[in-house]
C-alpha cells in the first residue's frame, strides 16, 4: 500500500498530523512508533492497583490558547485540575513557584501586600545584563539567596549542569509571584483528560485512513515503505546518523512504589530542591488522576544521560550542534521535522500541539 505521509513517532506532534491530515485532508497514514504504545511522554495506563499512572513522569496540560484546547476537546472530555507544587527543603515544605507564602514560610515574614513582596525582591535581586542564562535570569529577579535555596541545586540535579551552564529559556518558563497564588501554572485553562491521555491519543488515531505500526524502527521500514512525504518527530541527529556528532538528551529513571495508605504526600509533586536526595521529585499520581481507589502509587524520578532522550538540554554548545543539523533539513523538501525532540526544543504539550497545526496550515 502507498501512502500520502509516513510519520514517525505517536507522541503529540505525530498524533496531531495524522490526525488532521487523515480528517481534513483525507491523506493515507501510517504512523511508526518504536515504542509498544502510543501517546509518546503523555502515555499513562493503569497499574496493577487500579491508579491510573504518567509512566514518563507528571503531564499537566495547561494552556493559554483556546485554539489548542478547542482542538483537543475534540478527543476528551476534561477534568479541572489545578497543578500544585511543595519544595522539599531541609525537610520543610515551601509553595513553588516562589510566591508571598513561601516568602514567609521560609524567612518568618509578614507580608500582607504584593507591595511588601515587591519591595523586598527589589533589595535582594542582582542587576545581572546581559541575561544569557538561565542563573542570570533568575538572580535577576530574586536574588542569590533565594536562587541557591530553590534553583541552583535542583537543576544540578535535573540538567547535570548549573543554571549558568543553561540558556536563559529554560528558566524563562518559572513565573515569580508577588501574591499568594500556589497553583503552578496560571494558564486560563488547566485540566487532565478524563480519562487519561493514552485513552486522548487512541480517539485522535482512530481512523480508517491512519494505520499505526508499533515496537517498528522506521529505519528497519522506510526502504520498504511508499509515501510522497515524511513527518519526523524522532531525535534530529539520529535523523542524521549523528554526523555532526550526537545532541546530548537528559532521561529519567522512575521508580514507582505503592503503599497501603490513601495519601502518601501533601501534594501530587513534591520537588527536592538540596542536595540531600537524588533523586529530583516525587509525584503522587492519584492526586494527578483524581482516583478514588484503595492505597496510592508514588514514583521517584532519578535523572540520568542513559534512556529515553526526553529532554532536550539548551545552551550554546548544544545549539550550535543543532543548528548544524537544521541546515541539513532545511535541504530536504519532502521532510517536516516536528517536536521537542526533532527540533530541540525544551516546548510544552501545547506547544508542541499549536505549532502542529500552524505548520500544517502552511503545507496546507
Amino acid at each position: 500500500m502507498k501512502y500520502d505521509y509516513l510519520i514517525v513517532g505517536a507522541g503529540f506532534a505525530g498524533s496531531v498530523f495524522a490526525e488532521r491530515l487523515a480528517t481534513q485532508a483525507n491523506k493515507k497514514i501510517l504512523v511508526v512508533e518504536k515504542r509498544n504504545h502510543i501517546g509518546g511522554n503523555a502515555y499513562d495506563e493503569f497499574d496493577e492497583y487500579g491508579i491510573l499512572v504518567h509512566k514518563y513522569g507528571p503531564h499537566i496540560f495547561h494552556t493559554n490558547s483556546k485554539n489548542v484546547f478547542k482542538y483537543l476537546s475534540l478527543f476528551t472530555k476534561w477534568r479541572k485540575y489545578e497543578h500544585k507544587v511543595l519544595a522539599n527543603y531541609k525537610g520543610k515544605l515551601y509553595p513553588i513557584p516562589i510566591n508571598r507564602v513561601t516568602l514567609n514560610l521560609l524567612y518568618g515574614y509578614k507580608f500582607n501586600s504584593k507591595g511588601d513582596v515587591d519591595e523586598y525582591l527589589t533589595r535582594v535581586k542582582e542587576d545581572r545584563h546581559p541575561i544569557s542564562n538561565s542563573e542570570d535570569f533568575l538572580v535577576s529577579r530574586i536574588g542569590n539567596e533565594l536562587f541557591e535555596i530553590f534553583y541552583k541545586h535542583y537543576s544540578k540535579k535535573h540538567w547535570d549542569l548549573f543554571p549558568h551552564e543553561l540558556s536563559a529559556t529554560v528558566c524563562r518558563r518559572i513565573p515569580i509571584r508577588n501574591n499568594e497564588d500556589c497553583r503552578y501554572f496560571s494558564d486560563k485553562y488547566q485540566f487532565m483528560p478524563m480519562n487519561g491521555y493514552t485513552q486522548l491519543f487512541k480517539n485522535m488515531l482512530e481512523h480508517k485512513n491512519i494505520e499505526v505500526a508499533l515496537n517498528t524502527d522506521y529505519k528497519n521500514v522506510i526502504d520498504d515503505v511508499m509515501y510522497d512525504k515524511l513527518i519526523f518527530t524522532g531525535s534530529i541527529d539520529d535523523y542524521f546518523n549523528n554526523i555532526f556528532g550526537k545532541l546530548p538528551y537528559r532521561s529519567i529513571r522512575f521508580e514507582f512504589e505503592h503503599f497501603k495508605e490513601n495519601s502518601f504526600q501533601r501534594a501530587a509533586q513534591i520537588n527536592y530542591v538540596d542536595e540531600e536526595k537524588l533523586y529530583t521529585r516525587v509525584i503522587e499520581h492519584k492526586k494527578l488522576s483524581g482516583n478514588n481507589t484503595v492505597g496510592t502509587t508514588i514514583s521517584r524520578e532519578y535523572p540520568l544521560f542513559e534512556g529515553e532522550p526526553l529532554y532536550p538540554i539548551p545552551n550554546k554548545s548544544n545549539n550550535k550542534i543543532y543548528y548544524k543539523y537544521k541546515k541539513e533539513a532545511d535541504k530536504l523538501k519532502n521532510v517536516i521535522f516536528c517536536g521537542r525532540l526533532a527540533e530541540y526544543k525544551y516546548w510544552n504539550m501545547d506547544q508542541i500541539v499549536e505549532h502542529s497545526l500552524n505548520i500544517l496550515r502552511r503545507i496546507n
